[in-house]
């Protein structure tokens, strides 16, 4: 069945540009014009990936990807920013606030179809087994099958990196794992992602969970492990 990518881009001959190439590529392409629209066609539509654009009217990119990353069932969805030349600034934000990839404008139809195939396929080799078991560590519980994440009952809301990031440091507890295994693990072959986006991760992970402020220990000039129970 075709990938499905939803298109936030609010200038009509960039989003018809980038439809077309969607098209032909084999994947089914989505619209929104504006941040809200985005939003609500994201929790509506659940896609496969997000090509969102930053300078948008409603709500800006970064409203939408916060919007996306907050919220149970689209939280793990990739998106792909795109940016103006020169703003390293909010692609810097944007990778801090969990996007996957980022494309500058201008940019080449050749390029937009191969960051989207490689965001997919960096999925693919971390994907977690459906049948594989829930892990628990302490109040927290991690049921793969569902792909949630619970702390005391409640559930906390992870994107697709961050939630195999936990799940490699739960599964391997008590192991010091070094950046360069967590990369491999979590991204796969991937040679665009440096040792800086585990710490970016890592970061919220303990952020959005209290308990692994502490649990997860950062061993200087290693890596991290989770401490065992």
């Amino acid at each position: 069945m075709p990938k499905t990518v939803l298109v936030v881009e609010d200038e009509p001959e960039i989003q018809d540009l980038l439809v077309h190439l969607l098209s032909k590529e084999g994947f089914t392409p989505l619209r929104a014009s504006d941040g809200e629209t985005a939003i609500a066609k994201a929790r509506k539509e659940n896609p496969d990936l997000v090509l969102l654009d930053i300078l948008l009217p409603k709500a800006d990119g970064l409203e939408v990807l916060r919007a996306i990353r907050s919220t149970p069932g689209i939280a793990g969805t990739p998106v792909i920013m795109l940016t103006a030349k020169g703003d390293e600034i909010d692609r810097i934000v944007g990778l801090e606030m969990g996007a996957d990839d980022y494309i500058t404008k201008p940019f080449s139809p050749r390029e937009v179809a191969a960051r989207i195939k490689a965001v997919f396929r960096r999925n693919r080799p971390t994907e977690i087994k459906a049948e594989a078991p829930a892990l628990e560590y302490g109040e927290l519980r991690m049921d793969p099958t569902r792909h949630e994440v619970r702390l005391h009952g409640e559930l906390i809301p992870l994107t697709a990196k961050e939630f195999r990031i936990l799940h490699t440091l739960l599964i391997s507890s008590g192991r010091v794992l070094s950046r360069e295994a967590i990369l491999q693990k979590v991204w796969g072959g991937d040679t665009n992602v440096i040792d800086r986006t585990v710490d970016v991760h890592i970061a919220k992970l303990r952020q959005k969970i209290p308990l692994l402020v502490h649990a997860i220990e950062t061993v200087k000039d290693v890596g991290y492990k989770i401490k065992e129970l």
